[in-house]
């Protein structure tokens, strides 16, 4: 891999993963991918190369994911807990502030990072999130997160992951969908395996069970993001981010721009031209 493995402790003494491109002595804005609620850093990995061409990129594994140490106890992970350990990779790696790129969960904790801190955030990519989480479709993941048994073998992964995701993103390949078969699963003696803490998951069903239907806002957050460039990314067939938060969005925000990538659900791979193109203008400013 054209990275190098960067590791470093949280502080409730969580051993982390992160993988770190680009060189670290370049004047360009640093970056930082955060992925979604069972993602991880491989999500990252074409962008991250594509990015790191001419500034430093950093992709970390969130606590409970990829290569990052599980929680002892589930109800620790949260947001907030999330936010605080991408401060502390800041720290390890000596940036003190980057453009973040987050991907629904990873834009939850961008949002809670720019509210703790607002100087740590230059800008940032909103992949298919903002304030406002369409409860149907927080269901739906949590219908699956974290549940069964791991897939037999890649072609189960990816026709499982096909029959999960098929109506959202019509247009996807059968390479396509072993390749996001690929950036889901771990492998362990040549089949796939879960990626992540399951107990994810079931905080996940608990939240929603306690939250009866009320999601709160994050609105107050979002607005610290009005000072910095933001690019919103929505995939045409989210059931996350609706159409009319992110046109609410735009209304708040005068430096914001709203990409919307066609055959895409939540999320986008950020791998379509749309949402490259758009990307890469934005990363002109930094």
């Amino acid at each position: 891999m054209p990275c190098r493995e960067l590791f470093y402790t949280s502080q409730d003494g969580l051993r982390l993963f992160a993988r770190d491109y680009g060189s670290r002595a370049s004047k360009r804005a640093p970056v930082i991918c955060l992925p979604g609620l069972t993602r991880n850093s491989k999500d990252f990995a074409a962008l991250a190369e594509r990015l790191s061409a001419s500034r430093r990129v950093l992709c970390p594994d969130l606590r409970g994911r990829g290569r990052s140490e599980y929680c002892r106890n589930a109800a620790d992970y949260t947001p907030t807990n999330e936010a605080l350990d991408i401060f502390d990779l800041m720290g390890a790696a000596g940036i003190h502030r980057a453009v973040f790129i987050g991907t629904s969960r990873g834009g939850i904790v961008t949002m809670l990072m720019a509210a703790q801190r607002p100087n740590a955030v230059q800008g940032a990519v909103l992949n298919d999130i903002g304030p406002e989480v369409e409860i149907a479709g927080l269901k739906r993941i949590a219908e699956y997160a974290g549940v069964g048994d791991a897939p037999a073998s890649w072609t189960e992964a990816a026709f499982r992951l096909r029959m999960m995701n098929e109506r959202e993103f019509p247009a996807l390949t059968n390479e396509e969908w072993y390749a996001f078969a690929h950036r889901t699963y771990a492998e362990e003696n040549g089949a796939p395996k879960f990626d992540y803490d399951a107990r994810i998951g079931t905080m996940l069903r608990k939240t929603l069970e306690a939250a009866k239907g009320e999601i709160p806002d994050m609105w107050a957050q979002f607005n610290v993001l009005t000072a910095v460039p933001v690019l919103v990314i929505r995939g045409e067939n989210s059931d996350i981010l609706s159409a009319e938060t992110a046109r609410r969005m735009e209304m708040r925000h005068r430096n914001l721009q709203c990409v919307t990538v066609k055959d895409r659900g939540h999320a986008p791979f950020l791998d379509e031209p749309e949402a490259l193109a758009a990307i890469d203008a934005f990363f002109e400013q930094f």
